[in-house]
């Protein structure tokens, strides 16, 4: 199979951080074509700076998207841009026939990711959403605990609350795009973007959502119908509880805190990846440093569970699931050059524009609205 020729669109900390390494990192899918930077300060631009002149080599420079889209050996466009650009960006691309990967958010609108997925069908390329997060450490482990039988000693039990949360502390703004207000800027579409996502693929679309959202911080409620117990307590609903706070005065953030009929789930601390690969001497580390995406044991979490005498115990969830971001690159390719199947579909991201758009209306109404069911 021949490396796909890719073209990063953008070398800000996005393309540094959560592209350009893995590009580089598989050399037998992929090959680092080009780089968009418009003004780039020396030779090689940023990308020679952060990864050296080696990995800089022979990587093309363009300084805007014309010259991106008139360059026939781009096969696939990755967009890193901000996040107001992505729509515009991404249909020019594919009228151009190339194949593209978006990061989050795909679109400011519901109506704009449509557009694009079905462009990508009458184009005949793949249009793939980055929702990296489904390979976070904490996502995998907890994924482990829920799929455990009810008989299970450590299992949950039947759930009825489950609470993701995105939460840091900051007083002062960065000085970046993502501070200015834009369209598909703002703790909703950055944070939020990843734990309604999260959400879906744990218990897909909600009856109704209900929200509040300020500068600094969003809460989102999904309302979803009971899940059927196995036997004892019989909850009345699953409430779905998604937040996004700046102003949290922690030294660890809480993560997630679950709760079932049987026991709760306790996590503090996010995947190291992120961390990790601002870091990184060399993207080889991410296959080749036994360390990258293992999450240290003094965050693992907690569950405290009911034993046979009903009594609670506390013990620990080890986080023995490695954070592994490569893999969604890996399926990239496999769909481009192989046809098979997206591990992440670009309706489910739409999905999660679309619960956005929601999650805005609620708040401004200040009411819950009915989430309409799938068309």
């Amino acid at each position: 199979m021949a490396p796909i020729k890719t073209c990063v669109l953008g070398v800000g900390l996005g393309g540094l951080t959560f592209h350009v390494p893995f590009v580089l990192a598989l050399p037998h899918l992929f090959k680092l074509h080009a780089v968009m930077e418009r003004n780039p300060a020396g030779p090689g631009g940023k990308l020679q700076t952060r990864f050296g002149e080696e990995a800089a080599k022979d990587v093309i420079i363009h300084r805007n998207i014309d010259d991106v889209l008139a360059d026939p050996e781009v096969e696939l466009v990755i967009i890193s841009t901000p996040s107001e650009t992505h729509y515009e960006l991404a249909k020019k691309c594919l009228q151009a026939g190339k194949h593209v990967l978006v990061d989050k958010p795909v679109t400011a609108h519901f109506s704009q990711a449509q557009e694009l997925g079905q462009l990508a069908k009458s184009k005949n390329v793949v249009l793939y959403p980055f929702q990296n997060r489904r390979w976070d450490s904490d996502f995998l482990t907890l994924r482990k605990l829920l799929n455990l039988p009810t008989d299970h000693p450590k299992s949950l039990g039947t759930l009825h609350e489950f609470e993701s949360r995105f939460d840091r502390f900051r007083t002062e703004l960065k000085g970046t795009w993502k501070d200015l207000p834009l369209e598909a800027n703002g703790l909703t579409y950055d944070l939020a973007a990843h734990t309604i996502d999260q959400a879906l693929v744990l218990f897909g679309r909600p009856q109704k959502i209900t929200a509040m959202i300020e500068n600094i911080r969003v809460h989102d409620f999904l309302h979803y119908p009971p899940l059927k117990a196995a036997s004892g307590v019989q909850p009345q609903s699953l409430k779905v509880i998604l937040r996004g706070h700046t102003l949290s005065v922690r030294s660890l953030q809480v993560r997630y805190v679950v709760r079932g009929t049987q026991g709760t789930y306790l996590k503090f601390g996010v995947d190291v990846q992120e961390d990790q690969l601002k870091v990184i001497p060399s993207p080889a580390a991410i296959t080749s440093d036994a360390n990258y995406g293992v999450e240290p044991e003094d965050i693992w979490g907690t569950v405290e569970h009911l034993d046979a005498q009903s009594k609670v115990v506390k013990s620990t969830w080890p986080s023995t699931e490695r954070g592994t971001y490569i893999k969604l690159f890996e399926n990239l390719a496999a769909v481009i050059r192989e046809g098979a199947e997206q591990a992440v579909k670009w309706e489910q991201s739409a999905e999660v524009i679309e619960l956005i758009e929601l999650a805005y209306q609620s708040a401004r109404e200040e009411r819950t609205l009915v989430v309409p069911p799938r068309s």
